[in-house]
């Protein structure tokens, strides 16, 4: 999805969505706008690292595991909730590695060339916000709500609730959800759902514009006198060579560190960056109401989770 949003939301912090004309080096300026944290909408994304996203956790999962020994798991009385800070359910034999994948965690792709003759493509940041936790089926059918073909929606004579233990705990801290939207496919839901829809659509109509078309042209121009034919970033960046591999290639190191260069060359990440900011202000200005109104949610929502961790105690 790194061409409407990067891969993680993991360890940023908030930055202004100026655009660093003071900076005299190209790389610094690049470095500095190349990131969701210099973008308008980042404002509205919660900070995975913050104690008020722990104190939900901690809260989904102590109402959670009250509701499994409901559900007749008995030996989820003995469990410690605190061990499953940071996770997300899985179930057990699921595939969840993506090690060969390339990808990286900024929104315009490479632009360090000392980066890319390193690591290529292959440059995402381990995500600490969450780690994947196996559960055996049943359980994991339990937690979720998440069936697959075959699976009783009912447990030891009770019925699973509407997204599993931890989509009833979820309800009980924010409340009803929003409506649910999807966003190259991927259906989301939550407090940030609409930030991450306008993110999507702020993407897609900077992308439009001529000047990142033209942003690409050159960009594209550049890398051809290197002797590599891509029309954009993207092509490069998601090239099929690139997968199945753990380590990069020497070619797609090649690639990645002509990439980079010709991003600082013409200037790109600049030009592109202007773009979608001047896109997601549009759409805070117009959806303005519904943003705060969503951002008042996460904050009750923490609350609510600080008094139920509070009262397990």
């Amino acid at each position: 999805m790194r061409r409407v949003l990067p891969y993680a939301l993991v360890g940023l912090l908030a930055l202004s969505a100026c655009r660093f004309a003071d900076q005299d080096d190209p790389a610094d300026e690049a470095r500095g706008l190349n990131s969701m944290a210099a973008l308008p909408l980042h404002a509205y994304l919660p900070d995975p690292a913050s104690d008020g996203v722990k104190a939900v956790s901690r809260a989904r999962w102590t109402l959670g595991k009250k509701c499994m020994v409901e559900l007749g798991f008995a030996g989820f009385a003995a469990l410690d909730t605190k061990s499953l800070d940071s996770t997300y359910p899985v179930r057990q034999g699921t595939l969840t590695g993506d090690d060969d994948m390339p990808g990286d965690d900024t929104p315009y792709g490479i632009a360090d060339p000392g980066l890319a003759a390193e690591r290529g493509y292959h440059n995402r940041e381990p995500d600490t916000s969450g780690q994947p936790q196996e559960w055996p089926a049943d359980q994991y059918t339990a937690l979720t709500g998440s069936f697959e073909p075959g699976d009783s929606h009912r447990t030891h004579g009770h019925r699973i609730p509407e997204g599993g233990c931890l989509g009833r705990a979820t309800r009980k801290i924010y409340g009803p959800a929003p409506k649910a939207v999807k966003v190259d496919g991927v259906k989301l839901s939550g407090s940030y759902s609409l930030a991450l829809e306008l993110w999507h659509d702020s993407r897609d109509r900077a992308s439009k514009d001529p000047a990142w078309k033209r942003a690409d042209r050159a960009w594209a121009a550049c890398m051809k006198k290197k002797g590599f034919s891509y029309s954009d970033p993207d092509k490069a960046s998601l090239d099929t060579d690139w997968f199945g591999h753990k380590e990069p290639t020497d070619k797609e190191k090649r690639t990645a560190t002509a990439d980079a260069r010709c991003k600082l060359d013409t200037g790109y990440v600049p030009a592109v960056h202007a773009l979608e900011a001047r896109a997601q202000e549009s759409l805070i200005r117009r959806h303005k109401g519904d943003l705060e109104a969503q951002r008042a949610a996460e904050r009750r929502a923490i609350r609510n989770a600080r008094t139920i961790t509070g009262q397990a105690k």
